[in-house]
């Protein structure tokens, strides 16, 4: 709980969901991340209402993910994942080798993202981000000359249609696709979360998951808590996992109850702005 008014608090949070197993029940496994705190919800809902359960209706700060539509409204800033993006326009191009205007429409997005992961990474640009943010936004437009056009139901060219739907997708999210740009301390692409549930994928396609609710939340906890202490350790070894938690029952307190305590005791200042602090 500690963990997940953390995160609540943090300036970015990376997000990701894969599907679960409770008994014979389908279901997911959601995980969130910022650069100190890993948060799983194991076996429950694909709906939005469980990433509001851990951030609330509007989380104040960046929220990172893939195209998955229960994150659409949820932050006041959202950046897409690029790696979707482009993984989307690379499965196009090699499944049509032999159509060229896949692969030249594949060679302009990377050019563009190139472009705008040199922005983000030129510390000489304290000024004028939004100004190449609207410059990279423009160049999109101009690249998804299929915007707009109509999907006709049963199109017998699927490959199109999914090609539009692409550039639809592009061009409709034009001002969730470089925030990173503009706020260099955002990442991309949400590999942050995505690397965090891809070790549930592979023990959900091994079957081995969750026999009840009670089985799930679980190991929610303990896989939130090892996950979050894993960013705090050189080396994370039994002994050192083992040493960290007997000192938290000596305290009373763990290391998230203290870094909460200092978080809160920050955003009671008067001039302070949650969505400003720095992940903690």
């Amino acid at each position: 709980d500690t963990i997940a008014e953390l995160i609540a608090l943090s300036m970015i949070v990376y997000i990701d969901e894969t599907g679960w197993k409770v008994g014979k029940r389908s279901c997911y496994t959601w995980a969130f991340s910022t650069m100190k705190h890993v948060l799983f919800r194991c076996g429950v809902g694909r709906g939005k209402v469980e990433a509001e359960t851990i951030l609330g209706k509007l989380f104040a700060g960046i929220g990172v993910t893939d195209d998955y539509g229960a994150y659409k409204k949820m932050f006041t800033r959202h950046q897409l994942c690029w790696a979707h993006l482009i993984r989307k326009a690379i499965k196009l191009a090699l499944q049509n080798p032999d159509d060229k205007h896949y692969a030249k429409f594949l060679e302009e997005l990377c050019d563009i993202y190139q472009d705008a992961v040199r922005y983000r990474n030129d510390r000489r640009l304290s000024v004028g981000r939004a100004e190449k943010v609207n410059e990279l936004q423009e160049r999109i437009r101009s690249l998804c000359t299929r915007h707009g056009e109509t999907i006709v139901k049963g199109m017998t060219d699927d490959f199109e249609a999914t090609f539009i739907r692409l550039q639809n997708e592009l061009v409709d999210n034009l001002a969730s696709l470089f925030v990173f740009v503009e706020h260099p301390e955002v990442e991309p692409t949400n590999n942050r979360s995505e690397r965090n549930v891809r070790r549930e994928a592979e023990i959900r396609k091994g079957g081995r998951t969750s026999k009840t609710p009670t089985g799930a939340k679980r190991r929610s906890v303990i896989m939130t808590v090892l996950a979050s202490l894993q960013t705090r350790f050189a080396r994370f070894t039994l002994e050192n996992l083992l040493s960290e938690v007997q000192r938290w029952f000596e305290q009373g307190r763990s290391i998230f109850e203290l870094e909460l305590a200092e978080l809160q005791k920050a955003n009671a200042s008067p001039t302070c702005n949650p969505a400003l602090l720095p992940n903690s």
